[in-house]
């Protein structure tokens, strides 16, 4: 079985920082690309930014410049450095990692995976 696990959550001030962090653990061969969504009340989920394997990274306008993503490779972990945070980027923070496992048929196939989502409220 495969987990993502996530932390780091919490509740904040406007313009305050906070890092999640999303483990995968598990039998996987690889981990292709990792990102962070998140989901407001009422909203459909979306992009925050994305890290592929190959190093790139993307980011939603409405956080460019605010927040950085990264990943430690040697960890299975990727992390969300989120900077000047604003009441908007209240939501439900998930973790999702493209991993590739052996399919039943013995060939290397990738599988979405998704966290259990975390919490983050920017409030006064």
């Amino acid at each position: 079985q495969v987990q993502l696990v996530e932390s780091g959550g919490g509740l904040v001030q406007p313009g305050g920082s906070l890092r999640l962090s999303c483990a995968a653990s598990g039998s996987f061969l690889s981990i292709n690309d990792m990102g962070w969504y998140r989901q407001a009340p009422g909203k459909e989920r979306e992009l925050v930014a994305t890290f592929s394997s190959d190093g790139k990274t993307d980011y939603a306008d409405s956080v460019k410049g605010r927040f950085t993503i990264s990943r430690d490779n040697t960890k299975n972990t990727v992390y969300l450095q989120m900077n000047s945070l604003k009441p908007e980027d209240t939501a439900v923070y998930y973790c999702n990692g493209r991993l590739v496992r052996r399919s039943l048929t013995g060939r290397p196939r990738e599988y979405s995976y998704w966290g259990q989502g975390t919490q983050v409220t920017v409030s006064s």
